[in-house]
């Protein structure tokens, strides 16, 4: 029963980026259409930021998918149709950015927050061994008196008449 379930799940899954890419979208000459949709699941769609722009439904994702075939089209590489939308769009629409200064944020940042966070929890765990919770003081007499007046006290609606 798992087995039928994995499967069907995969089924959908592979079924949801067909339904993106709309029938007027598809170029009529296959090989094209087979590079553009490679291309596509190398771009990531800029609303949506976890999908690639062939499995995406969102506006922009369709207007990109409609850019990289016209510059297919057009006699474009995939470099070169690559490198129109990172010339328009930044190096954030790939989803495997190069490594230069100004995507170091995309590539070392995880890693950056997860060490500060880190250092942050070993930085406060040792300051509490160090300066461990001083314990309260016992209560004085006139505090005891006041706390077991209110312990005693009952919230009934006899006590309290209406």
């Amino acid at each position: 029963m798992k087995a039928l379930s994995l499967a069907f799940g995969l089924l959908l899954t592979g079924l949801a980026s067909a339904w993106a890419v709309e029938p007027g979208e598809i170029l009529d000459d296959p090989i094209l259409e087979a590079r553009a949709r490679d291309l596509s699941r190398e771009l990531r769609c800029l609303v949506c930021q976890n999908q690639d722009i062939d499995s995406s439904n969102a506006d922009l994702a369709r207007d990109l998918r409609v850019l990289v075939r016209e510059r297919l089209v057009a006699g474009d590489s995939d470099d070169q149709a690559k490198a129109f939308l990172v010339a328009r769009y930044g190096d954030f629409v790939l989803f495997d950015p190069p490594m230069k200064p100004a995507t170091y944020v995309l590539w070392f940042g995880p890693a950056l927050m997860v060490l500060l966070g880190t250092g942050g929890l070993i930085a406060y765990l040792a300051r509490r061994r160090r300066n461990p919770a001083i314990p309260a003081a016992p209560l004085s007499a006139d505090e005891r008196r006041r706390l077991e007046r209110l312990l005693s006290d009952t919230d009934t609606p006899e006590s309290h008449p209406q």
